[in-house]
């Protein structure tokens, strides 16, 4: 067990891995990286599943019985998605018991090409809870406009949800009015608050990739990495506004818990940067930080973890996004077109995946 990976879990940091395979479950890798590594949860995206496919022989089993059985591609690839996430579910099960629930979770995301709709995002987040059925899933849902008011009645309906593709603070502020309306709603129908767990994913390394190519057009190279971390902390600092609230402090009461804010894409996309980088200048309490195995191992060797590295610095990054819109850097512009890119990147990966399943469905 790393002494790094204990300190950073000791600050209230809740470790994720943000990978998933057949193979990793098949080997029992997963366990050991929970026994090892302090890994309390596990996330996925169609990325992840499409690389997943690509390699080994891990599903060619069933693979070859969907295809006897004459399925679509489309309930092909839910069958394939969903054995392992409830595989994985059942693996981190002894951690969300322990945990009261907090932990001990799995992400599975709706079909990206839903992203703009909300009426099938919810019949699908629908679908999925159903299939899995496990109470240690989170849905994810993409936080684009349309996918607010499915976030709402998604955790209206009891279902818990992983908010995903955040990048602004806007936009993070309005995640949490839609999963503040859905505990309310959920209330109202008499449900259990205290079951209905919700983390919103609020990306962070992609920030930096965007900005940084704006300020070597504009001269500003001083400037260079600070962005995402910046903009990270201020989402924590909306955090703390909310969960002080008196409408959080009435549903807290009747059993709700927080939706933590998790980090998501903390791996370096710059090797000039530290591989820790959204480690190290991202802890805080009631956090989660889900990381690509490279940056998991990382962190266990080399990380440097000294204590809150985010609400001691909330003016220092009011500052550093203050000299970013000196420089000329439209925040506004940047957001938008990283939530674009999200979306297309997904659905891409999603498309990737569709094409393996094709081309492997033979019997």
């Amino acid at each position: 067990m790393s002494e790094i990976l204990n300190k950073l879990s000791g600050q209230g940091v809740a470790i994720w891995l943000d990978d998933i395979s057949r193979e990793r479950l098949r080997s029992g890798n997963l366990e050991q990286l929970i026994q090892e590594k302090n890994v309390v949860g596990v996330t996925s995206n169609p990325t992840i599943f499409a690389g997943a496919l690509s390699k080994g022989d891990a599903y060619d089993v069933q693979l070859h019985d969907l295809a006897v059985r004459g399925v679509t591609v489309d309930e092909a690839v839910r069958a394939i998605t969903t054995y392992d996430i409830r595989w994985a579910c059942d693996v981190l099960r002894p951690v969300f018991d322990a945990t009261g629930g907090v932990d001990g979770r799995v992400s599975l995301e709706v079909d990206p090409r839903l992203a703009r709709e909300s009426d099938k995002t919810v019949a699908e987040a629908r679908a999925l809870w159903w299939m899995v059925d496990r109470p240690n899933l989170f849905i994810k849902i993409p936080a684009t406009l349309e996918g607010l008011p499915a976030i709402t009645q998604a955790i209206a309906e009891g279902i818990s949800v992983n908010v995903t593709l955040i990048f602004s603070l806007e936009r993070y502020r309005a995640v949490m009015d839609a999963w503040l309306a859905g505990l309310e709603a959920a209330q109202a129908k008499g449900l259990n608050l205290a079951t209905i767990e919700s983390v919103a994913s609020f990306f962070v390394s992609r920030v930096d990739s965007e900005i940084d190519k704006r300020l070597d057009k504009v001269g500003k190279p001083e400037l260079k990495g600070k962005a995402g971390v910046a903009n990270a902390r201020l989402a924590y600092a909306a955090y703390e506004e909310v969960m002080n609230s008196e409408r959080w402090q009435r549903l807290r009461a009747a059993g709700a818990r927080p939706q933590r804010p998790l980090w998501a894409s903390t791996g370096v996309k710059n090797p000039e940067y530290a591989d820790t980088l959204y480690v190290d200048q991202l802890v805080a309490p009631g956090t989660v930080n889900t990381m690509p195995e490279k940056t998991l191992d990382a962190t266990a060797d080399h990380a440097n973890i000294t204590g809150d590295t985010v609400r001691p610095f909330y003016e220092d990054a009011w500052n550093v996004m203050a000299a970013l819109k000196e420089a000329g850097v439209d925040y506004d512009d940047v957001v938008k077109l990283l939530e674009e890119e999200g979306v297309q990147k997904f659905e891409a990966s999603w498309n990737e995946l569709l094409e393996s399943v094709t081309k492997n469905l033979v019997p």
